[in-house]
């Protein structure tokens, strides 16, 4: 694949210690105001350092890059990047961007989502400044609604936090901040894959983060984070599938390290702690469509689970099934043997991976309602707490996935 299609640099931008980049594909409405917001945060707090404000982009055809291009930016450079026509995927956007960074020679580059409604220009400040620090990878840190980030809150945090050792809150966040060291490492890895050029791209940077010793931090952003919501109980598209293929496969290629990793450890927090009064949107949840997924995926994949889980956990989940829908629920030590199952099964190949993680969405459904229904009167402090808690399960259940993995 060539590096960039397309790339506008009008100011002839040749090299930047700092570098704010904003990955993109159709967001022609929404990017102008995290370039201005960005723009705003280097010249507030960096400006002593040369920097340059990045859209890396898939070819949209809604008038994106000239939405980018016409945003305010005061005296901060812009420079835009596209993939090839057709090409589509957010880990390509940032496969084009890691490669810049190394032609910029750039220090520090943070990244934030094109559809934020609730930047500030001090999330440039408190993504970047770590990362002249010492820190080389810098994960978000911010008061989400409960039942938002569903994906994080059940999968992608308690199984890197059990496997690596390593408490990061928002493996997924999708704003963070890494230094040009860590994107030469990116571009080099020999786990690129189809999933990490697409939505797999954000669980992939922090997991290799993580196994490559990098010095880690989250940074309390200060506000909570708003942007385009969705529902946990509709259409996942193939977001879940990429994300929880690439934990899998990272599993695989990391064998060695997360086998020598006992129990987890506090990542340190830059700024400060979770005492914000703000309170996110509400999340809109419908219990009764994520039941009626999590029957009609028993319905067509129980012959398929019973190849991938142990009868214990094939058991538990008849007994799940068996459940009336008011006393529906989903054990938490249920889910962990089951996602170790998975993993597993996944390692193995002994069935299409693409069906396995296909027939892993509806069991997902069902563990979101059941901790829908238990924290539904909960603040978002104590629902905190009690996935804090699912988190020490993940930890304690362990022994079983490496007693399962060698096997």
């Amino acid at each position: 694949m060539a590096e960039f299609v397309a790339e506008i640099n009008p100011q002839n931008i040749t090299e930047a210690e700092m570098v704010v980049a904003i990955p993109s594909y159709r967001e022609a409405k929404l990017i102008g105001f995290p370039a201005e917001q960005a723009a705003l945060g280097l010249q507030k707090f960096f400006s002593d350092k040369s920097c340059v404000l990045i859209n890396c982009d898939n070819d949209s055809d809604d008038g994106t890059r000239e939405a980018f291009m016409a945003a305010d930016t005061g005296d901060v450079p812009k420079l835009y990047l596209s993939t090839p026509p057709g090409v589509r995927g957010k880990g390509n956007n940032f496969h084009n961007l890691f490669s810049k960074v190394l032609q910029l020679k750039a220090k520090a580059v943070v990244v934030v989502d094109a559809d934020l409604k609730s930047i500030t220009p001090q999330w440039i400040k408190h993504l970047g400044e770590p990362l002249f620090n010492n820190f080389g990878y810098v994960s978000p840190l911010y008061v989400r609604h409960k039942y938002d980030g569903t994906i994080t809150n059940s999968i992608a945090y308690p199984l890197t936090r059990s496997l690596y050792g390593r408490r990061v809150r928002q493996p997924i966040g999708g704003d963070f901040g890494f230094s040009g060291e860590l994107a030469r490492i990116y571009l080099a890895s020999p786990t690129w894959s189809e999933a990490v050029r697409n939505f797999g791209i954000d669980i992939w940077m922090t997991t290799v983060a993580m196994n490559s010793n990098t010095p880690i931090c989250q940074a309390f952003m200060g506000r909570p984070k708003i942007h385009k919501p969705k529902d946990p109980g509709s259409d996942l598209g193939p977001m879940f599938s990429q994300v929880v293929g690439t934990i899998f496969d990272l599993m695989q290629h990391s064998t060695g390290f997360w086998m020598r990793v006992k129990w987890s450890r506090p990542t340190s927090i830059y700024g400060f702690g979770l005492g914000e009064v703000e309170l996110p949107p509400p999340v809109k949840v419908s219990a009764e469509k994520l039941l009626d997924n999590f029957r009609a995926g028993f319905a067509r994949y129980a012959d398929l689970w019973r190849e991938v889980l142990s009868p214990d956990s094939m058991n538990k989940i008849n007994e799940i099934a068996g459940l009336p829908d008011s006393r529906f629920d989903f054990p938490t030590q249920v889910w962990a043997t089951l996602l170790y199952d998975f993993a597993i099964a996944h390692k193995n190949n002994a069935i299409d991976r693409q069906e396995l993680l296909a027939s892993l969405i509806p069991v997902y459904f069902g563990k979101t309602l059941s901790y829908v229904r238990k924290t539904e009167r909960m603040t978002i402090q104590e629902a905190e707490e009690f996935i804090e808690n699912e988190c020490m399960v993940f930890e304690e259940t362990k022994p079983y996935l490496l007693e399962r993995w060698g096997a």
